[in-house]
Protein backbone atom coordinates (compact mmCIF):
# COMPACT_ATOMS: atom_id res chain seq x y z
CA UNK A 1 0.00 0.00 0.00
CA UNK A 2 3.24 2.51 0.73
CA UNK A 3 4.46 1.92 -3.24
CA UNK A 4 0.44 2.86 -4.46
CA UNK A 5 0.59 6.14 -1.75
CA UNK A 6 3.67 7.40 -3.50
CA UNK A 7 2.25 7.30 -6.77
CA UNK A 8 -1.02 9.19 -6.22
CA UNK A 9 0.38 13.05 -5.05
CA UNK A 10 -3.60 14.57 -5.76
CA UNK A 11 -4.82 12.50 -3.33
CA UNK A 12 -3.90 14.67 0.11
CA UNK A 13 -5.39 17.42 -1.80
CA UNK A 14 -8.83 15.63 -1.95
CA UNK A 15 -8.63 14.38 1.13
CA UNK A 16 -7.73 17.53 2.84
CA UNK A 17 -10.90 19.03 1.44
CA UNK A 18 -13.33 16.04 2.11
CA UNK A 19 -11.94 16.69 5.95
CA UNK A 20 -12.78 20.36 5.76
CA UNK A 21 -15.94 19.52 5.49
CA UNK A 22 -16.34 16.85 7.50
CA UNK A 23 -15.01 18.91 10.54
CA UNK A 24 -16.97 17.03 13.62
CA UNK A 25 -16.69 13.30 12.30
CA UNK A 26 -12.61 13.92 11.86
CA UNK A 27 -13.04 15.20 15.93
CA UNK A 28 -14.78 12.30 16.31
CA UNK A 29 -11.93 9.99 15.09
CA UNK A 30 -9.95 11.52 18.49
CA UNK A 31 -12.06 10.52 21.10
CA UNK A 32 -10.98 7.73 23.36
CA UNK A 33 -12.78 4.58 22.44
CA UNK A 34 -11.43 0.58 23.63
CA UNK A 35 -8.94 -0.89 21.63
CA UNK A 36 -10.26 -4.14 19.94
CA UNK A 37 -10.08 -7.60 21.54
CA UNK A 38 -8.12 -8.83 18.47
CA UNK A 39 -5.40 -8.09 15.62
CA UNK A 40 -7.59 -9.00 12.73
CA UNK A 41 -6.01 -12.54 12.35
CA UNK A 42 -8.18 -14.62 10.03
CA UNK A 43 -7.61 -17.79 11.62
CA UNK A 44 -7.26 -16.79 15.48
CA UNK A 45 -9.55 -13.50 15.03
CA UNK A 46 -9.22 -12.47 19.23
CA UNK A 47 -5.28 -13.50 19.24
CA UNK A 48 -3.23 -9.89 19.85
CA UNK A 49 -5.08 -6.47 20.53
CA UNK A 50 -5.60 -3.41 18.38
CA UNK A 51 -5.39 -0.20 20.32
CA UNK A 52 -0.95 0.28 20.65
CA UNK A 53 2.01 -1.31 19.57
CA UNK A 54 3.92 -2.99 22.02
CA UNK A 55 7.67 -2.09 21.95
CA UNK A 56 9.12 -4.07 24.57
CA UNK A 57 8.45 -6.54 27.48
CA UNK A 58 10.25 -7.12 30.80
CA UNK A 59 9.24 -10.37 32.04
CA UNK A 60 10.15 -10.83 35.93
CA UNK A 61 9.67 -14.27 37.06
CA UNK A 62 10.25 -15.56 40.72
CA UNK A 63 10.25 -19.50 40.84
CA UNK A 64 9.99 -20.13 44.75
CA UNK A 65 10.91 -23.65 44.72
CA UNK A 66 13.48 -26.00 42.40
CA UNK A 67 10.14 -28.09 41.85
CA UNK A 68 8.95 -28.78 38.46
CA UNK A 69 5.36 -27.92 38.79
CA UNK A 70 4.86 -24.98 41.09
CA UNK A 71 2.64 -21.59 41.40
CA UNK A 72 5.02 -19.00 39.86
CA UNK A 73 4.94 -15.13 40.52
CA UNK A 74 5.30 -12.69 37.71
CA UNK A 75 5.59 -9.24 37.07
CA UNK A 76 5.24 -8.22 32.95
CA UNK A 77 5.82 -4.74 32.07
CA UNK A 78 5.00 -3.85 29.11
CA UNK A 79 6.59 -0.55 27.02
CA UNK A 80 3.89 0.31 23.84
CA UNK A 81 2.82 3.04 21.85
CA UNK A 82 -1.19 4.07 21.31
CA UNK A 83 -2.21 4.11 17.89
CA UNK A 84 -5.21 5.61 18.41
CA UNK A 85 -7.20 7.30 21.84
CA UNK A 86 -7.95 4.78 24.20
CA UNK A 87 -10.58 4.45 26.91
CA UNK A 88 -9.05 1.52 27.47
CA UNK A 89 -6.99 -1.30 26.08
CA UNK A 90 -6.31 -5.58 26.50
CA UNK A 91 -3.36 -7.79 26.72
CA UNK A 92 -3.99 -11.64 26.11
CA UNK A 93 -3.74 -13.69 29.46
CA UNK A 94 -5.04 -17.45 30.14
CA UNK A 95 -2.79 -17.82 33.25
CA UNK A 96 -3.55 -18.49 36.95
CA UNK A 97 -4.47 -15.23 37.99
CA UNK A 98 -4.29 -11.05 38.35
CA UNK A 99 -3.58 -9.62 41.35
CA UNK A 100 -2.64 -6.02 40.11
CA UNK A 101 -2.42 -3.63 37.27
CA UNK A 102 -0.38 -0.28 36.71
CA UNK A 103 -0.75 2.67 33.96
CA UNK A 104 2.38 4.42 33.76
CA UNK A 105 2.45 3.87 37.71
CA UNK A 106 -0.85 4.30 38.67
CA UNK A 107 -3.11 1.75 39.83
CA UNK A 108 -5.60 0.95 36.77
CA UNK A 109 -8.87 -0.81 36.65
CA UNK A 110 -9.27 -4.42 35.42
CA UNK A 111 -11.21 -7.44 34.77
CA UNK A 112 -10.00 -11.05 33.03
CA UNK A 113 -12.72 -12.30 30.16
CA UNK A 114 -11.98 -14.78 27.39
CA UNK A 115 -8.60 -15.12 27.50
CA UNK A 116 -8.39 -10.96 28.12
CA UNK A 117 -6.83 -8.76 30.36
CA UNK A 118 -8.86 -5.52 29.95
CA UNK A 119 -7.86 -2.53 31.59
CA UNK A 120 -8.85 0.44 31.67
CA UNK A 121 -6.55 3.52 33.16
CA UNK A 122 -7.24 6.63 35.14
CA UNK A 123 -7.36 8.58 32.11
CA UNK A 124 -7.44 8.39 28.83
CA UNK A 125 -4.60 7.41 26.50
CA UNK A 126 -3.99 9.93 23.73
CA UNK A 127 -3.23 8.29 20.19
CA UNK A 128 0.70 8.21 19.74
CA UNK A 129 1.40 8.55 23.53
CA UNK A 130 3.76 6.03 24.63
CA UNK A 131 2.81 4.48 28.16
CA UNK A 132 3.90 2.25 30.06
CA UNK A 133 1.66 -1.15 31.93
CA UNK A 134 2.60 -3.15 34.47
CA UNK A 135 1.16 -6.46 35.51
CA UNK A 136 1.39 -8.71 38.55
CA UNK A 137 0.05 -12.20 37.99
CA UNK A 138 0.86 -16.24 38.87
CA UNK A 139 0.93 -18.78 36.44
CA UNK A 140 2.96 -21.96 36.05
CA UNK A 141 4.32 -25.05 34.13
CA UNK A 142 2.04 -28.21 33.85
CA UNK A 143 2.94 -31.18 34.52
CA UNK A 144 3.28 -33.25 30.98
CA UNK A 145 3.36 -36.83 30.72
CA UNK A 146 3.74 -38.34 27.16
CA UNK A 147 0.94 -40.18 25.88
CA UNK A 148 2.43 -42.36 23.64
CA UNK A 149 -0.63 -43.77 21.54
CA UNK A 150 -0.94 -44.10 17.86
CA UNK A 151 -4.41 -43.03 17.63
CA UNK A 152 -3.38 -39.38 19.29
CA UNK A 153 -0.66 -38.01 18.36
CA UNK A 154 -1.51 -34.77 20.29
CA UNK A 155 -0.22 -36.78 23.44
CA UNK A 156 3.57 -36.15 22.37
CA UNK A 157 2.84 -32.62 21.81
CA UNK A 158 3.06 -30.41 24.57
CA UNK A 159 2.83 -26.37 24.26
CA UNK A 160 2.65 -23.89 26.43
CA UNK A 161 4.69 -24.29 29.34
CA UNK A 162 5.20 -27.57 30.39
CA UNK A 163 7.86 -29.92 32.52
CA UNK A 164 10.63 -31.74 31.40
CA UNK A 165 12.34 -34.20 33.63
CA UNK A 166 15.01 -32.04 34.32
CA UNK A 167 12.86 -28.65 35.26
CA UNK A 168 10.17 -26.84 32.40
CA UNK A 169 10.44 -25.40 29.37
CA UNK A 170 8.08 -22.86 27.21
CA UNK A 171 6.81 -23.42 23.64
CA UNK A 172 3.88 -20.90 23.06
CA UNK A 173 3.30 -21.36 19.24
CA UNK A 174 0.80 -20.19 17.95
CA UNK A 175 -1.32 -19.17 20.60
CA UNK A 176 -0.32 -20.09 24.06
CA UNK A 177 2.19 -17.40 25.23
CA UNK A 178 -0.12 -15.59 26.84
CA UNK A 179 -0.81 -18.90 29.08
CA UNK A 180 3.00 -17.91 30.32
CA UNK A 181 2.36 -14.20 30.69
CA UNK A 182 0.16 -11.16 29.62
CA UNK A 183 1.25 -10.30 26.02
CA UNK A 184 0.11 -8.83 22.74
CA UNK A 185 -0.02 -12.39 21.59
CA UNK A 186 0.25 -11.89 17.54
CA UNK A 187 2.98 -12.67 15.58
CA UNK A 188 2.42 -9.58 13.67
CA UNK A 189 2.84 -7.20 16.82
CA UNK A 190 6.87 -7.73 17.97
CA UNK A 191 8.76 -6.04 20.44
CA UNK A 192 12.60 -6.43 22.42
CA UNK A 193 12.97 -8.27 25.87
CA UNK A 194 14.20 -8.27 29.45
CA UNK A 195 14.07 -11.54 31.28
CA UNK A 196 15.02 -11.52 34.74
CA UNK A 197 14.10 -15.40 36.34
CA UNK A 198 14.50 -15.55 40.14
CA UNK A 199 15.48 -19.27 41.04
CA UNK A 200 16.82 -21.00 43.93
CA UNK A 201 20.36 -21.42 43.41
CA UNK A 202 22.02 -24.01 41.92
CA UNK A 203 18.80 -24.04 39.67
CA UNK A 204 19.90 -22.65 36.08
CA UNK A 205 17.39 -20.48 33.96
CA UNK A 206 18.25 -19.63 30.27
CA UNK A 207 16.03 -17.30 27.96
CA UNK A 208 16.22 -15.64 24.46
CA UNK A 209 18.78 -13.78 24.18
CA UNK A 210 22.15 -12.90 25.19
CA UNK A 211 22.85 -13.68 29.32
CA UNK A 212 24.15 -9.92 30.51
CA UNK A 213 24.44 -10.93 34.67
CA UNK A 214 23.89 -13.80 37.40
CA UNK A 215 23.92 -13.22 40.96
CA UNK A 216 23.07 -15.46 43.71
CA UNK A 217 22.55 -13.81 47.53
CA UNK A 218 20.57 -15.86 50.45
CA UNK A 219 20.26 -18.98 48.35
CA UNK A 220 18.57 -17.33 45.36
CA UNK A 221 19.87 -17.11 41.68
CA UNK A 222 18.60 -14.03 39.45
CA UNK A 223 19.46 -14.56 35.44
CA UNK A 224 19.24 -11.56 33.42
CA UNK A 225 19.01 -12.20 29.77
CA UNK A 226 18.20 -9.29 27.08
CA UNK A 227 16.77 -10.06 23.58
CA UNK A 228 17.62 -6.64 21.84
CA UNK A 229 16.16 -7.59 18.28
CA UNK A 230 12.21 -7.51 18.41
CA UNK A 231 10.68 -10.70 18.81
CA UNK A 232 7.00 -12.19 18.28
CA UNK A 233 5.85 -13.48 21.48
CA UNK A 234 5.70 -16.86 19.82
CA UNK A 235 8.98 -17.62 19.98
CA UNK A 236 9.39 -16.87 23.75
CA UNK A 237 11.42 -19.58 25.49
CA UNK A 238 12.25 -19.11 29.54
CA UNK A 239 14.16 -22.66 30.56
CA UNK A 240 14.48 -23.17 34.06
CA UNK A 241 15.78 -26.54 35.70
CA UNK A 242 18.86 -29.00 36.06
CA UNK A 243 20.44 -27.67 33.03
CA UNK A 244 23.97 -27.29 31.69
CA UNK A 245 24.83 -24.00 29.48
CA UNK A 246 27.75 -25.10 27.09
CA UNK A 247 30.27 -22.47 25.85
CA UNK A 248 30.55 -23.88 21.88
CA UNK A 249 32.83 -21.16 20.92
CA UNK A 250 31.57 -18.75 17.78
CA UNK A 251 30.68 -19.13 13.93
CA UNK A 252 30.79 -16.56 11.64
CA UNK A 253 31.17 -14.00 14.58
CA UNK A 254 28.15 -15.54 16.63
CA UNK A 255 28.16 -16.58 20.08
CA UNK A 256 27.22 -20.00 19.77
CA UNK A 257 25.82 -21.65 23.81
CA UNK A 258 23.39 -24.85 24.30
CA UNK A 259 21.61 -25.38 26.93
CA UNK A 260 21.13 -29.20 28.02
CA UNK A 261 19.75 -30.63 30.83
CA UNK A 262 22.75 -31.66 33.52
CA UNK A 263 21.45 -35.68 32.99
CA UNK A 264 22.63 -35.69 29.38
CA UNK A 265 24.89 -32.92 29.02
CA UNK A 266 28.19 -35.26 29.37
CA UNK A 267 27.07 -37.90 27.48
CA UNK A 268 29.42 -38.35 24.39
CA UNK A 269 26.87 -39.17 21.63
CA UNK A 270 25.12 -36.03 22.98
CA UNK A 271 28.12 -33.67 22.46
CA UNK A 272 28.37 -35.69 19.39
CA UNK A 273 24.99 -34.08 18.04
CA UNK A 274 25.86 -30.50 19.51
CA UNK A 275 28.87 -30.32 17.76
CA UNK A 276 27.68 -29.68 14.47
CA UNK A 277 25.96 -26.12 14.84
CA UNK A 278 29.61 -24.24 12.85
CA UNK A 279 28.51 -25.94 9.95
CA UNK A 280 25.54 -25.20 9.81
CA UNK A 281 25.76 -22.02 10.90
CA UNK A 282 28.10 -21.40 7.66
CA UNK A 283 25.37 -23.46 5.50
CA UNK A 284 22.50 -20.91 6.25
CA UNK A 285 25.03 -17.84 5.97
CA UNK A 286 26.44 -18.69 2.63
CA UNK A 287 23.15 -18.75 1.53
CA UNK A 288 20.84 -16.02 2.96
CA UNK A 289 23.76 -13.93 4.88
CA UNK A 290 24.20 -12.42 8.07
CA UNK A 291 22.76 -14.13 11.16
CA UNK A 292 20.47 -11.72 12.32
CA UNK A 293 20.55 -11.98 16.15
CA UNK A 294 23.60 -11.43 18.41
CA UNK A 295 23.66 -15.46 19.85
CA UNK A 296 22.47 -18.73 18.76
CA UNK A 297 22.01 -22.19 20.44
CA UNK A 298 20.24 -25.37 20.92
CA UNK A 299 17.89 -26.12 24.07
CA UNK A 300 18.34 -29.99 24.71
CA UNK A 301 15.31 -31.20 27.04
CA UNK A 302 15.55 -34.30 28.64
CA UNK A 303 11.79 -35.13 27.72
CA UNK A 304 9.95 -37.13 24.76
CA UNK A 305 7.73 -34.97 22.70
CA UNK A 306 7.69 -35.05 18.79
CA UNK A 307 8.99 -31.81 18.02
CA UNK A 308 11.44 -28.92 17.48
CA UNK A 309 10.92 -25.62 18.07
CA UNK A 310 12.42 -22.22 16.61
CA UNK A 311 12.44 -20.03 20.06
CA UNK A 312 14.54 -17.28 19.11
CA UNK A 313 18.10 -17.75 19.54
CA UNK A 314 17.68 -20.74 21.92
CA UNK A 315 16.22 -23.71 19.71
CA UNK A 316 14.05 -25.91 21.40
CA UNK A 317 14.53 -29.78 20.98
CA UNK A 318 14.12 -32.96 22.74
CA UNK A 319 17.28 -34.39 24.16
CA UNK A 320 17.25 -37.43 21.80
CA UNK A 321 17.60 -35.64 18.65
CA UNK A 322 21.22 -34.45 19.41
CA UNK A 323 21.72 -38.42 20.71
CA UNK A 324 23.66 -39.79 18.08
CA UNK A 325 23.20 -43.21 18.88
CA UNK A 326 19.09 -42.90 19.42
CA UNK A 327 18.27 -40.37 16.35
CA UNK A 328 20.90 -41.18 13.68
CA UNK A 329 22.48 -38.27 12.06
CA UNK A 330 20.99 -38.12 8.52
CA UNK A 331 17.86 -37.62 10.44
CA UNK A 332 18.99 -35.30 13.08
CA UNK A 333 21.00 -32.85 10.88
CA UNK A 334 18.78 -31.68 8.95
CA UNK A 335 16.35 -31.23 11.64
CA UNK A 336 18.90 -28.49 13.75
CA UNK A 337 19.17 -26.84 10.05
CA UNK A 338 15.42 -26.98 10.04
CA UNK A 339 15.51 -24.84 13.56
CA UNK A 340 18.49 -22.90 12.49
CA UNK A 341 16.65 -21.12 9.01
CA UNK A 342 13.99 -20.37 11.15
CA UNK A 343 16.03 -18.02 12.87
CA UNK A 344 15.91 -16.47 9.66
CA UNK A 345 12.21 -17.12 8.33
CA UNK A 346 9.52 -17.37 10.89
CA UNK A 347 12.11 -15.77 13.88
CA UNK A 348 13.33 -12.65 12.39
CA UNK A 349 11.04 -11.95 9.59
CA UNK A 350 8.07 -13.25 11.54
CA UNK A 351 4.54 -13.66 10.26
CA UNK A 352 2.30 -10.58 9.36
CA UNK A 353 -0.85 -13.51 10.08
CA UNK A 354 -0.81 -17.10 10.66
CA UNK A 355 -1.84 -18.04 7.49
CA UNK A 356 1.37 -16.89 6.32
CA UNK A 357 2.62 -19.72 8.10
CA UNK A 358 4.42 -21.00 4.79
CA UNK A 359 6.27 -18.61 4.75
CA UNK A 360 8.60 -19.78 7.65
CA UNK A 361 7.65 -23.46 7.50
CA UNK A 362 8.28 -23.90 3.65
CA UNK A 363 12.00 -21.97 3.94
CA UNK A 364 13.00 -23.95 6.65
CA UNK A 365 11.81 -26.76 4.69
CA UNK A 366 14.01 -26.01 1.84
CA UNK A 367 17.47 -25.76 3.58
CA UNK A 368 16.65 -28.55 5.26
CA UNK A 369 15.68 -30.54 2.79
CA UNK A 370 18.70 -29.40 0.61
CA UNK A 371 21.33 -30.03 3.69
CA UNK A 372 19.95 -33.62 3.90
CA UNK A 373 20.63 -33.63 -0.52
CA UNK A 374 23.90 -32.62 0.14
CA UNK A 375 25.25 -34.19 3.09
CA UNK A 376 23.77 -37.41 3.23
CA UNK A 377 22.12 -37.58 -0.43
CA UNK A 378 18.37 -37.74 0.60
CA UNK A 379 17.29 -36.84 -2.47
CA UNK A 380 15.41 -33.44 -2.91
CA UNK A 381 13.99 -33.41 -6.19
CA UNK A 382 12.34 -37.37 -4.97
CA UNK A 383 10.92 -35.51 -1.97
CA UNK A 384 9.27 -32.45 -4.32
CA UNK A 385 8.17 -35.30 -6.64
CA UNK A 386 6.32 -37.23 -3.81
CA UNK A 387 4.71 -33.72 -1.99
CA UNK A 388 3.81 -33.02 -6.03
CA UNK A 389 2.24 -36.11 -6.09
CA UNK A 390 0.15 -35.50 -2.65
CA UNK A 391 -0.61 -32.00 -3.40
CA UNK A 392 -3.89 -31.83 -4.43
CA UNK A 393 -5.24 -33.85 -1.69
CA UNK A 394 -3.85 -31.85 0.85
CA UNK A 395 -4.72 -29.15 -0.33
CA UNK A 396 -8.32 -30.79 -0.31
CA UNK A 397 -8.18 -32.01 3.26
CA UNK A 398 -6.19 -28.64 4.66
CA UNK A 399 -7.22 -25.59 2.37
CA UNK A 400 -4.46 -23.80 0.08
CA UNK A 401 -1.18 -23.36 1.13
CA UNK A 402 -1.17 -19.79 1.84
CA UNK A 403 -5.03 -19.95 3.13
CA UNK A 404 -5.39 -23.16 5.84
CA UNK A 405 -9.03 -24.25 6.68
CA UNK A 406 -8.50 -24.29 10.23
CA UNK A 407 -7.25 -22.99 13.18
CA UNK A 408 -6.38 -26.32 14.97
CA UNK A 409 -3.45 -28.15 15.23
CA UNK A 410 -3.28 -31.04 12.84
CA UNK A 411 -4.79 -28.69 10.08
CA UNK A 412 -2.57 -25.11 10.60
CA UNK A 413 0.19 -27.81 11.14
CA UNK A 414 -0.10 -29.89 8.25
CA UNK A 415 2.16 -31.23 5.70
CA UNK A 416 0.56 -28.93 3.40
CA UNK A 417 2.83 -26.04 4.58
CA UNK A 418 5.79 -27.95 4.98
CA UNK A 419 6.67 -30.14 1.98
CA UNK A 420 3.81 -27.78 0.31
CA UNK A 421 5.69 -24.55 1.04
CA UNK A 422 8.80 -26.09 0.08
CA UNK A 423 7.26 -27.58 -3.28
CA UNK A 424 5.97 -23.62 -4.06
CA UNK A 425 9.33 -22.38 -3.78
CA UNK A 426 10.65 -25.41 -5.91
CA UNK A 427 7.91 -24.14 -8.25
CA UNK A 428 9.96 -20.45 -8.09
CA UNK A 429 13.46 -21.72 -8.25
CA UNK A 430 12.68 -23.58 -11.69
CA UNK A 431 10.86 -20.76 -12.84
CA UNK A 432 13.96 -17.82 -12.57
CA UNK A 433 16.75 -19.95 -12.10
CA UNK A 434 19.26 -20.61 -9.29
CA UNK A 435 21.16 -17.65 -9.75
CA UNK A 436 17.84 -15.37 -9.26
CA UNK A 437 15.75 -17.76 -6.65
CA UNK A 438 18.76 -17.18 -4.44
CA UNK A 439 19.14 -13.15 -4.93
CA UNK A 440 14.81 -13.11 -3.95
CA UNK A 441 16.04 -15.32 -0.68
CA UNK A 442 18.85 -12.70 0.76
CA UNK A 443 17.31 -9.93 -0.43
CA UNK A 444 14.33 -11.00 1.00
CA UNK A 445 15.91 -11.97 4.17
CA UNK A 446 17.68 -8.13 4.14
CA UNK A 447 14.59 -6.06 2.99
CA UNK A 448 12.52 -7.02 5.74
CA UNK A 449 14.58 -8.00 9.08
CA UNK A 450 12.64 -7.40 11.82
CA UNK A 451 9.56 -7.46 10.51
CA UNK A 452 6.38 -9.30 9.86
CA UNK A 453 5.93 -9.34 5.89
CA UNK A 454 3.05 -11.13 4.21
CA UNK A 455 2.89 -13.45 1.65
CA UNK A 456 1.80 -10.85 -0.94
CA UNK A 457 5.22 -9.10 0.09
CA UNK A 458 7.17 -12.24 -0.80
CA UNK A 459 5.37 -12.45 -4.06
CA UNK A 460 5.96 -8.53 -4.63
CA UNK A 461 9.52 -8.59 -3.43
CA UNK A 462 10.13 -12.28 -5.91
CA UNK A 463 8.85 -10.38 -9.10
CA UNK A 464 10.79 -7.03 -8.34
CA UNK A 465 14.05 -9.06 -7.61
CA UNK A 466 13.85 -11.70 -10.39
CA UNK A 467 12.34 -8.65 -12.88
CA UNK A 468 9.47 -11.22 -13.94
CA UNK A 469 5.98 -9.55 -13.35
CA UNK A 470 4.61 -12.61 -14.52
CA UNK A 471 6.08 -14.20 -11.05
CA UNK A 472 2.95 -12.33 -9.51
CA UNK A 473 0.52 -14.72 -10.89
CA UNK A 474 2.19 -17.62 -11.02
CA UNK A 475 2.91 -17.44 -7.38
CA UNK A 476 -0.94 -16.37 -6.13
CA UNK A 477 -1.89 -20.22 -8.00
CA UNK A 478 0.71 -21.66 -6.43
CA UNK A 479 -0.01 -19.97 -2.54
CA UNK A 480 -3.75 -19.80 -3.40
CA UNK A 481 -5.14 -22.18 -5.29
CA UNK A 482 -6.87 -24.83 -4.62
CA UNK A 483 -5.23 -27.56 -7.04
CA UNK A 484 -1.69 -27.53 -7.71
CA UNK A 485 -0.26 -25.88 -11.13
CA UNK A 486 2.02 -27.34 -13.49
CA UNK A 487 5.57 -27.92 -12.10
CA UNK A 488 8.24 -26.24 -14.46
CA UNK A 489 10.64 -28.13 -15.60
CA UNK A 490 8.58 -31.39 -14.78
CA UNK A 491 5.59 -31.67 -17.13
CA UNK A 492 5.61 -35.44 -16.64
CA UNK A 493 4.67 -34.76 -12.59
CA UNK A 494 1.04 -35.25 -11.93
CA UNK A 495 -1.19 -34.85 -8.82
CA UNK A 496 -4.11 -37.12 -8.97
CA UNK A 497 -7.43 -34.95 -8.33
CA UNK A 498 -8.27 -35.50 -4.74
CA UNK A 499 -10.28 -37.81 -3.14
CA UNK A 500 -13.06 -37.74 0.09
CA UNK A 501 -10.70 -35.87 2.74
CA UNK A 502 -8.82 -37.91 4.34
CA UNK A 503 -8.11 -38.13 8.02
CA UNK A 504 -5.97 -35.05 9.34
CA UNK A 505 -4.12 -37.23 11.57
CA UNK A 506 -3.04 -39.32 8.68
CA UNK A 507 -1.42 -36.72 6.60
CA UNK A 508 -0.41 -34.17 9.64
CA UNK A 509 3.22 -33.36 10.00
CA UNK A 510 2.45 -34.51 13.66
CA UNK A 511 1.62 -37.42 12.88
CA UNK A 512 4.87 -38.17 10.91
CA UNK A 513 6.64 -36.58 14.22
CA UNK A 514 5.06 -39.64 16.28
CA UNK A 515 6.29 -41.99 13.87
CA UNK A 516 9.73 -40.90 14.32
CA UNK A 517 9.00 -40.73 18.23
CA UNK A 518 7.98 -44.53 17.74
CA UNK A 519 12.00 -45.28 16.69
CA UNK A 520 13.23 -44.15 19.34
CA UNK A 521 11.06 -44.54 22.67
CA UNK A 522 12.65 -45.37 25.46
Amino acid sequence: MRNFIRRFSAVPVALLAVGLLAGPAAANHDRPSPGAPGIGDRLFPTLGNGGYDARHYTLSLRYPTAERVQTVVGVLTMDAKATKSLSRFNLDFDGFAISAVWVDGRSAAFSVQDEELVITPRKPLRDGERFTATVNYISGPYLYTPDFDPNNPVGLLPFGWFTTQDGSVTAGQPDLSHTIYPVNDHTADKATYSFVIDVPAGTTAAANGVLTSRRTSGGRTVWRYEMRQPMASQLIQVAVGQLDIIDQGRSRGVPLRDVVASTIADDPPVQAGLSHTDEHMEYMTSFVGRYPFDVYGILAADELFAYALETQTLSLHPGFVVDETQFPPEFAQPVLVHELAHQWFGDDLALAEWSDLWLSEGHATWYEGHYADEVFAIGWVDRMHAAYEEANQLRADFGPVARPSGNDFLTLFSNNVYDGGGLVLYALHNRVGERRFYEIERTWAQRFSGQSPSTWDFILHAAKVSRDPGVIPFLARWVFGDTVPPMPGHPDWVSPPATEAAAATARSSAARSLEVARLIKR
